[in-house]
């Protein structure tokens, strides 16, 4: 029994050269890497949204040292998400009712952070509190910088999952109304 894709998909699994440059500033959207969004690109078409997702899992993976530092500067610090982008704002919900004590420990703990690993914390904040994202950051300053990577490059999976997921079903909904 074979599947058919669903909407989203199959828009995305058929776009044409000239909508292929909207798609690829669309997937800038999900990650930064401009690597990462060509590999999608070139193992169209998928039969599932799941192939989809194991094709992103797949290009995070392959993500050299350069092209994984660019997906990562795509990142706001925690605590202070890109303004006027929905998405950085919605992924980072556990931290709009932060305390400014809170919003002050996530500051110097971004920064120490920072200076320890050379990027942007990255944590799939979605659904996250502030304590827990801030419990996380504490947690990870202890690690090694190749654990580390390792920590990172996982998030940004996951990160790109709840993306590509939300690419889809916006996708849909924008074309149905």
């Amino acid at each position: 029994m074979t599947s058919t894709p669903t909407p989203g998909l199959a828009r995305f699994n058929t776009s044409s050269d000239s909508s292929d440059r909207a798609l690829l500033a669309v997937l800038h959207e999900v990650c930064a890497s401009p690597a990462w969004a060509r590999k999608l690109l070139a193992r169209r078409p998928y039969a599932t949204a799941g192939a989809l997702f194991a094709a992103g899992d797949t290009a995070t993976d392959e993500l050299d040292d350069t092209e994984l530092a660019e997906a990562m500067a795509g990142h706001p610090p925690i605590g202070r998400p890109k303004p006027g982008d929905p998405a950085s704002a919605r992924e980072q919900r556990g931290m709009a009712g932060a305390s400014e004590e809170l919003r002050a420990e996530m500051l110097e703990l971004n920064l120490a952070y920072q200076d320890r690993f050379g990027h942007v914390f990255l944590i799939c904040a979605t659904g996250a509190t502030g304590e827990q994202m801030r419990d996380a950051l504490k947690e990870r300053l202890a690690h090694t910088p190749e654990r580390e990577r390792v920590i990172a490059r996982t998030e940004l999976g996951k990160i790109n999952r709840i993306r590509l997921t939300r690419l889809l079903t916006e996708d849909a909904e924008d074309k149905d109304s």
